[in-house]
């Protein structure tokens, strides 16, 4: 069946309007594109605008648009790489449409009221799609899946606008990218770093160097992983998000910016030196890896729940259970053994001083276990 004057009308219009936008586009050119006399234009949609509201309500290209990116994304293995996916999809939708943004945005006063509601049904209707994936992907997260769809396409739309009016604005699109992904999947454990368990349950220095020597064993990546926990101090949820440029290694120096703190990566380790500043199990893991902007994993940064059984790998032979968040405690307890004060250590930990008095008394515990067998092994 031929597609009617009205369709043919929608149809021309939305490829003028997305090439050259919509102030760059004259009745004429629609209705010369669409073989069909202006005044049927006019006699239609009343004005260019009345036929905008027309492409914006009819033409299926923009729920399809959304539809297909969502149904692309959920083959993604991790909600990082399908939330990845996803974003990159629509801004590249939005980039090859730059005067088309430009005018949305320019001519919005021009609009009539119904063009306003069309604009905002179309927003929901895809945040609602974004939703439903959202609610899938990030199963566990506290905030309302609309709450957080609402909030991407924002996001989204907001770069593009910044993207097709300015120029030079210094914002690498890869790098908004990488901030969504961060801003959305760090909604989903929560705003703020878990306590620290009342607990201390440190481990012995023969343990600590025999899960770095099983995760060696491992390959290239288990050692820098099972470094960077023991040596750095951090729980695998903090590990997730940090990138390999947020890794940072000279001569006088080796920090990871974690979240919004920086963070040493220490040469030792329980009493071992694991190399250098410069060379050590963490840049030769970074040295010979692929293009990868994580620090670990490939497509997709690993997730905790992998770091955590790539621990239980490394640690299995140990004579007692053991969890991955009993390296951050290691961590604290022997910083504290080394001389560091409970308020520089919050800086470094994200843990305030009331938390890590568990910490301070297990660092004086074991001190006062130390000066004890000094004092035996002198003579009376």
């Amino acid at each position: 069946m031929a597609p009617s004057s009205r369709e043919k009308l929608i149809q021309a219009a939305s490829e003028l309007f997305v090439a050259q936008g919509i102030s760059h586009t004259a009745t004429r050119q629609i209705a010369n594109l669409a073989d069909v006399n202006e005044a049927t234009l006019f006699r239609n949609f009343g004005n260019k605008y009345g036929l905008l509201l027309a492409v914006i309500e009819d033409a299926p290209s923009f729920e399809a648009l959304h539809k297909t990116l969502v149904q692309q994304a959920q083959q993604a293995t991790t909600p990082q790489g399908a939330l990845q996916h996803y974003a990159s999809g629509t801004l590249q939708w939005l980039e090859q449409s730059p005067a088309l943004v430009r005018s949305l945005i320019g001519e919005a006063d021009q609009y009539p009221e119904a063009g306003y509601q069309a604009l905002g049904q179309r927003f929901n209707t895809a945040s609602d799609h974004i939703a439903q994936a959202l609610a899938q992907m990030l199963s566990d997260t506290s905030t309302p899946p609309q709450t957080l769809a609402r909030l991407f396409s924002a996001l989204l739309v907001g770069y593009a606008v910044i993207n097709a009016t300015s120029d030079r604005h210094g914002w690498a699109r890869e790098d908004f990218l990488a901030g969504v992904v961060d801003v959305l999947t760090s909604a989903t454990a929560g705003d703020a770093p878990p306590e620290p368990p009342s607990t201390v349950a440190d481990l012995p220095a023969p343990w600590v160097q025999q899960i770095l020597q099983r995760a060696k064993s491992a390959g290239p990546e288990d050692y820098a992983l099972a470094y960077v926990l023991l040596a750095a101090g951090l729980l695998p949820r903090e590990v997730v998000p940090v990138k390999r440029s947020h890794h940072l290694s000279d001569k006088a120096q080796h920090t990871l910016w974690v979240g919004t703190r920086q963070v040493p990566v220490n040469q030792w380790v329980m009493g071992k030196r694991y190399g250098s500043y410069t060379n050590n199990p963490l840049t030769k893991w970074l040295k010979n890896r692929g293009e990868s902007p994580y620090l670990f994993g490939d497509d997709a940064p690993l997730t905790a729940e992998e770091i955590q059984q790539r621990w239980h790998r490394w640690a299995e032979a140990l004579p007692a259970p053991t969890q991955p968040h009993q390296a951050k405690q290691t961590w604290c307890v022997e910083m504290l053994m080394r001389g560091m004060t409970a308020e520089n250590l919050s800086l470094l930990s994200g843990w305030d001083t009331g938390q890590l008095s568990p910490y301070v008394q297990r660092a004086r515990e074991k001190a006062a276990l130390e000066e004890a067998r000094s004092l035996d092994q002198k003579s009376p």
